[in-house]
């Protein structure tokens, strides 16, 4: 669970983290993360963003004391699948700018894989 000591003041995700978001974006949220959806560059119909609770810059800043944040970033995917009845789907991340990093906080795209959308391969 997060403490005003794990946010970041200036970052606009844990902004959202404290509230400060559209409440019709967010489609889940428990003690350690919060999952919204992405309006800004959806890159699927079915695009969502799922960011731990606590300021985690990118991967490369998971250390032992945060990394438990990780697994319910993946728990919150198969419940948010399981939700919207969603059953091909991706969920990554980016870690820094050359990598497409744009916002400065862990985040999961988590994104349908329906055969109409165009998402990114790799």
């Amino acid at each position: 669970m997060n403490r005003p000591e794990d946010l970041d003041k200036d970052c606009v995700f844990c902004k959202f983290i404290n509230g400060m978001i559209d409440r019709k974006r967010i489609v889940y949220q428990d003690d350690y993360v919060l999952a919204f959806k992405e309006e800004k560059a959806p890159m699927a119909a079915f695009h969502v963003l799922i960011i731990p609770k606590a300021h985690i810059e990118s991967v490369s800043k998971i250390i032992s004391s945060n990394s438990y944040y990780i697994k319910f970033v993946y728990e919150a995917a198969a419940k948010i699948a399981k939700a919207n009845l969603i059953d091909s789907y991706s969920v990554f991340t980016r870690t820094g700018a050359h990598a497409g990093q744009t916002v400065s906080h862990l985040h999961y795209h988590m994104i349908s894989n329906f055969q109409d959308d165009c998402i990114l391969r790799v």
